[in-house]
């Protein structure tokens, strides 16, 4: 992320005693689903994390700060080894698919060496919109908002608002192009 990106963030004096009781609760709840076989029980303990109802399917393992700092569309899907860094909002909407090993991290520091010793730290919310596609390996930085109809390929750094309805990717994540949505715009896909 660059300076100009931290002008506008958000910073913070780290909490005394933390990880506080809280943390050590959203801590415990995410082992619980780690460690959960059964679908539905691990539903269940999602919504606890969130603290509101979904229909969110999330693969185990999955990891969290705060949990209901996270709100979630419908109709979600995050595939294995999912880490949202959630000290600030963020925003899922619906029909998002996120693939494995996906880092999604409003948690940041500052550049300064001398304040991040002194404890501070960064946040900055994220929206991703509808219909979105992040692929495997991604990292979705604090402060972006990915606009509806995207797709994010695999590998890439998301640093940056991406508009809606664009394919991008890279290391930091650009846009390729635009995608028509109901345009048969994915050559690879089929109907059977």
């Amino acid at each position: 992320m660059g300076e100009e990106g931290m002008q506008d963030s958000e910073t913070k004096q780290g909490p005394a005693g933390w990880p506080n009781l809280k943390r050590r609760r959203v801590k415990q709840l995410c082992a619980a689903f780690n460690r959960e076989d059964d679908p539905d029980a691990r539903l269940r303990i999602l919504e606890q994390l969130l603290g509101k109802p979904t229909d969110a399917h999330f693969e185990a393992p999955f990891f969290c700060d705060v949990g209901t700092n996270i709100t979630i569309g419908r109709h979600c899907f995050a595939n294995h080894n999912v880490v949202i860094l959630d000290c600030a909002p963020v925003t899922i909407g619906d029909n998002v698919l996120i693939g494995p090993n996906t880092v999604i991290s409003a948690a940041g520091h500052p550049l300064d060496p001398v304040q991040r010793n002194a404890g501070v730290f960064v946040e900055k919310p994220i929206t991703i919109g509808n219909s979105v596609w992040i692929g495997a390996n991604v990292t979705v930085m604090g402060g972006v908002t990915i606009g509806d109809n995207c797709t994010i390929g695999a590998g890439s750094v998301v640093t940056r608002d991406v508009p809606p309805n664009s394919l991008a990717a890279g290391s930091p994540c650009k846009v390729i192009r635009a995608i028509q949505p109901g345009g048969g715009d994915s050559p690879e896909a089929r109907k059977d």
